[in-house]
């Protein structure tokens, strides 16, 4: 008994204090000068040629920095 109640209270408790879920973010990438924009940036919003849609992270990853208008 005293370990059904464990396990019961594990999955309770558990779930409740665990990390919050971790949601991928998509922001505007220029591969060219590699500039990170938010996808609501004006300067993401006229940039079409070199520009593509990609999570945060990947963007950071592969060398990008951050707008200075709207800090990617």
């Amino acid at each position: 008994m005293k370990k059904v109640l464990a396990v019961f209270l594990i999955l309770v408790f558990g779930g409740i204090f665990s990390a919050p879920p971790v949601f991928a973010e998509n922001v505007i990438y220029n591969v060219e000068t590699k500039k990170v924009h938010k996808v609501t940036c004006p300067h993401a919003q006229k940039c079409t040629k070199n520009c593509i849609k990609i999570d945060r992270k990947d963007a950071y990853n592969q060398g990008g920095k951050p707008c200075k208008t709207c800090g990617g």
